[in-house]
């Protein structure tokens, strides 16, 4: 069973500047209903402003609610800031706090959007409004649903922005994989950044993965894990510099959600980076990376595995 996070909301009219397309969103949703698969639809409430504000700066998030963010935050963000955009990241934020608390009950959950890893305090960035894995692991620790979070960041560009916000904290661990010569051209730094050359295939990232996640897990111990699960490693990604195949990502995939499970820790995914021509053939790559998650966490609930 796939227990997946969905709005109306996280659809938004295409941007009268900007490149970015919204209707990714749509159909990884068509994805999932058609592909025969046992499929649960949670819908979030948004975000409030003072679990936002507890991360980003008041100001910056008094804009967006406002929708009046300044023209140079506007294009660093990649599109522009209308109603209908702050109603949709207020519900992107939120369905990652609910993922979270979906897979404390389930093991494993995921948002069918968010990940939006390159949010900085005052200012989004790269197509990102609100960082909704700050937001969600800070709200998580201040109510007590968890104590230390580790975030887990496979898209191939690195998670700046969550670097920075959760930068000093002791109880959150950011790990990020990421294609080292991509966007952002400065790095942030995140608890441990693993850069990868480019052209990396299925054979080479499984390597430096393997190497690297068990020992995060034992020298870290965390209680719950937030899992960005870009799909932009993939090798036709229009925006991506490395070389995975679908059965890649596939494995990519099982082996973080197995990692997880076999300590007996909870879950949850967030959509993070996709994209091509096609948003079709993108929007199936992300469907495809819930659904493995989904079955290799009822493989691993499964007596003797």
């Amino acid at each position: 069973m796939l227990h997946v996070v969905h709005h109306a909301d996280y659809m938004a009219p295409q941007p009268e500047r900007g490149t970015f397309k919204f209707d990714k969103y749509y159909l990884v949703m068509e994805a999932l209903r058609a592909s025969g698969a046992a499929v649960t639809e949670h819908s979030p409430d948004p975000m409030p402003r003072e679990w936002l504000e507890a991360v980003h700066d008041p100001d910056y998030v008094d804009q967006v609610f406002r929708a009046k963010v300044p023209r140079e935050k506007e294009r660093r963000i990649g599109f522009p800031v209308t109603e209908r955009i702050r109603d949709r990241v207020r519900h992107t934020n939120g369905g990652t706090w609910l993922a979270a608390h979906l897979a404390m009950k389930h093991g494993y959950a995921a948002n069918s959007a968010a990940g939006s890893h390159h949010a900085l305090a005052d200012t989004g960035a790269g197509y990102c409004v609100f960082n909704d894995l700050a937001v969600a692991s800070n709200r998580l620790i201040a109510q007590g649903d968890a104590s230390r979070i580790l975030i887990i960041d496979l898209d191939v560009h690195q998670g700046d922005g969550t670097a920075s916000l959760t930068a000093g904290r002791e109880d959150i661990f950011t790990l990020s994989f990421h294609a080292e010569k991509n966007f952002p051209v400065r790095k942030a730094r995140s608890t441990r950044d693993v850069g990868l050359p480019d052209g990396v295939d299925d054979d080479g990232y499984m390597e430096a993965l393997e190497t690297h996640l068990p020992k995060v897990f034992a020298e870290f111990d965390p209680d719950l894990v937030l899992y960005q699960a870009g799909v932009d490693p993939h090798v036709n990604d229009k925006l991506g510099r490395l070389s995975l195949s679908d059965a890649g990502l596939s494995m990519r995939d099982r082996y973080v959600v197995r990692q997880a499970r076999m300590r007996g820790l909870p879950i949850a995914s967030a959509l993070g980076g996709g994209y091509g021509d096609d948003q079709r053939e993108v929007a199936g790559r992300h469907a495809q990376s819930m659904l493995a998650m989904a079955a290799e966490n009822v493989a691993v609930s499964q007596p003797g595995n």
